[in-house]
């Protein structure tokens, strides 16, 4: 089963999650990013849109690859995050430390 669309350019790569980011849906996305991280990825970009609830685990995963990506000189963001996601990092700190930015809302 795959769990995600990954779509990788140059030193960038782009991960949409199919779904959320909860313990048991992990390990193959875990295992997804630490491979492709590894060829050296400079820019790693996760799209949030079909992602509704995340876990603490899913937060580990996270912060785990954003610093794997900070040691080779490279940064994480989170794009197309939920309202409920975003307030949910910025209570936690996250935003200090990861790139998030939001869906868009129609009228802003």
């Amino acid at each position: 089963m795959s769990s995600t669309l990954i779509d990788q350019s140059a030193d960038s790569l782009l991960v949409q999650p199919a779904g959320d980011l909860i313990a048991a849906v992990l390990p193959e996305l875990r295992t997804r990013l630490q491979q492709t991280v590894a060829t050296g990825v400079k820019c790693l970009i996760l799209d949030f849109s079909r992602v509704y609830m995340i876990d603490s685990a899913g937060i580990g995963l996270l912060i785990a690859a954003h610093n794997s990506m900070r040691k080779r000189g490279g940064s994480l963001s989170v794009i197309h995050a939920s309202p409920e996601i975003v307030d949910l990092f910025r209570s936690m700190g996250l935003t200090h430390h990861l790139k998030i930015a939001a869906n868009p809302v129609e009228g802003e």
